[in-house]
């Protein structure tokens, strides 16, 4: 098949529509039209089924997406590997990650990747998972940082890579004037919180929550929703609600009048790093997932409690020195 034309139909399935594909690549919408039938003859199956506000992929163009998209990440690794040989030590990345990981994992590997290839462009795009999958699917990333809990591992296309980063434990937060967090046991059970109201986060988190809180024996009352940590813990210190927050949007942000507290039996979530095979064959890109790496394993506050207070920063300022060695093979994900 012609590889210029594989391009054209990524374009055109990445904008959902013909006149997108051609406003995209500065073409006519005839020649896009053109090279989409030139195609679709080449294949002997229809690739789209068009649809008054765009096309829809059928199967078949599906399935030439998936290789039109691993094509042209080899072909930006020819050319960023080429550039390698030529001197050049540049590169642009695109990365999505979901709030907390924006705020506290995203600057840590940033900032070391900055301090050991400063040509090296990353560009942080926040989305919650399913929206960072997406992208990443429609080439609109380079690497996802997603979460995802016990028995729901992050869903995306066959294909993707999916790496294992760390765990992020779920604590109890609840305001300093609580009755019960002046004692509070090391552990507490959700159980001893049922007549609490209750503030919930993200669709994803908030299916959580009633599950664990089902498990527990009791249905939540769930007064409030919000995805911002910052408020949640706002509402929390007025006495407006207790909330289960991730290790990481405490450690990002930590409202002075708020008790955090472990919950027992409840699991982590685990964080994934995920790319297309193909994307680590980039030099810029292989060298931020090994940045990612570095900066969610060891003393960092994916392994830490949230009771120790440190900053995710300060922890990674000692890997710093060999964060330029993807050679090295002691690395393992941070486990909660």
């Amino acid at each position: 098949m012609d590889v210029r034309r594989l391009l054209v139909f990524r374009e055109i399935a990445r904008c959902g529509s013909i006149a997108g594909a051609a406003r995209s690549l500065g073409w006519t919408q005839p020649a896009v039209s053109q090279h989409l039938r030139a195609l679709e003859r080449q294949a002997g199956l229809p690739l789209v089924v068009r649809r008054p506000r765009g096309v829809q992929l059928t199967e078949a163009g599906g399935v030439l997406q998936r290789h039109a998209e691993a094509i042209a990440a080899r072909l930006h690794a020819a050319d960023d590997e080429l550039g390698a040989l030529a001197g050049l030590r540049a590169g642009t990345v695109r990365l999505a990650a979901f709030p907390s990981a924006g705020a506290t994992l995203v600057p840590a590997a940033m900032s070391l990747l900055h301090r050991t290839h400063p040509g090296i462009d990353v560009r942080l795009r926040q989305a919650e998972p399913p929206e960072a999958l997406d992208l990443l699917m429609d080439g609109q990333v380079d690497l996802a940082i997603v979460f995802a809990h016990e028995g729901h591992e992050p869903v995306g296309p066959a294909g993707l890579e999916q790496t294992p980063i760390g765990e992020d434990p779920l604590r109890l937060v609840l305001p300093d004037a609580h009755p019960q967090a002046a004692d509070l046991p090391s552990e507490v059970g959700l159980r001893s919180f049922a007549g609490e109201r209750w503030i919930s986060g993200c669709e994803r988190c908030t299916a959580h929550l009633l599950r664990a809180c089902e498990d527990a024996g009791f249905v939540p009352d769930v007064r409030h929703s919000t995805d911002d940590y910052v408020v949640t813990q706002a509402l929390i210190a007025r006495g407006l609600g207790v909330g289960l927050l991730p290790h990481l949007a405490l450690g990002a942000f930590r409202h002075p009048e708020v008790t955090v507290a472990a919950v027992a039996g409840l699991r982590p979530r685990r964080l994934y790093l995920v790319h297309h095979p193909e994307a680590d064959q980039i030099p810029a890109v292989g060298r931020a997932v090994h940045a990612v790496r570095r900066s969610a394993i060891g003393g960092g506050p994916v392994a830490s409690t949230v009771r120790d207070g440190a900053s995710f920063v300060d922890h990674t300022a000692d890997q710093e020195d060999d964060a330029d060695d993807p050679a090295r093979t002691d690395e393992r994900p941070a486990q909660a």
